[in-house]
């Protein structure tokens, strides 16, 4: 079992390889998470290097084909950085030394209180919907620290903040999305004009709602608390998109809005 040193010292690693922009095969054997428990820990150690308190939440692996992209059998929990995050029509997001190279078009949601550990039951869908303030379009743009991400398994991916990179945030829908069937909603996602991809909500653990309770429950079991306020982005709605140095980004969520971001060229 890892103690809190060595705990710090994998998270000062990762985060060294991440400021960077560089890649480790894994983490040294001494250092390495055996269990979910343990890669929250470094991960937690990650995040508090930053400045900023979190902005959220992603939730990674939300699909068969994305859990065989990364090499795990179920979803993880990772934290959206907030000086990772950029908000829709600002600046060209650095492209940097992104390793995986695509973009994700995906639900996210805004809490609007605290939904904190709770060991006596599971939250229901119900329960963490009531406590959901907007909706949002997102583009996800995820990356590892890791050279080979699908091949290191699932406690050293969660100590990689479960790929997390950056995060665009588009406006909240002004639609009335709690009658809607978002497992069925349809998602369209562009690049550059030269490439289009389409997705349903059914493709985020069924639909994107279980997956944000999903989330909820796995802090639970974790002892985090989602706090009031943070976002919570549940996964890729299509297959994820490739992207290079200056590209444009669209992704359309049809009467709940769109949302656009640009990588800044080379």
């Amino acid at each position: 079992m890892l103690n809190e040193a060595q705990c710090e010292e994998a998270a000062a690693l990762i985060w060294r390889h991440w400021r960077e922009g560089r890649r480790i095969a894994a983490l040294p054997e001494a250092l390495r998470p055996a269990t979910r428990a343990e890669g929250y820990a470094i991960q937690a150690r990650l995040a508090a290097r930053s400045a900023h308190p979190a902005f959220g939440w992603k939730i990674a692996a939300t699909s068969a084909a994305g859990q065989a992209h990364i090499g795990v059998d179920g979803p993880l929990a990772g934290r959206l950085l907030a000086e990772e995050m950029h908000e829709e029509g600002a600046a060209a997001v650095p492209f940097g030394a992104n390793h995986m190279r695509v973009a994700e078009a995906e639900f996210a949601f805004r809490i609007a209180r605290d939904l904190p550990p709770r060991p006596t039951a599971p939250y229901t869908v119900a329960e963490v919907l009531d406590a959901v303030a907007t909706l949002h379009p997102a583009i996800e743009i995820p990356d590892s620290r890791f050279e080979d991400f699908a091949s290191v398994g699932a406690a050293q991916l969660i100590a990689d903040n479960a790929c997390a990179h950056q995060f665009v945030l588009g406006p909240a829908t002004t639609a009335d999305w709690s009658g809607l069937d978002l497992a069925a909603h349809r998602v369209r996602g562009t690049v550059a004009g030269r490439m289009q991809r389409d997705g349903i909500g059914g493709n985020v653990l069924g639909d994107p709602r279980t997956a944000l309770a999903w989330l909820v429950n796995e802090l639970s079991r974790h002892g985090i608390t989602l706090n009031a306020g943070q976002v919570v982005t549940t996964g890729t709605c299509l297959v994820p998109m490739p992207v290079g140095p200056g590209d444009a980004v669209f992704a359309d969520f049809g009467v709940l809005g769109s949302v656009a971001m640009r990588f800044a060229p080379r």
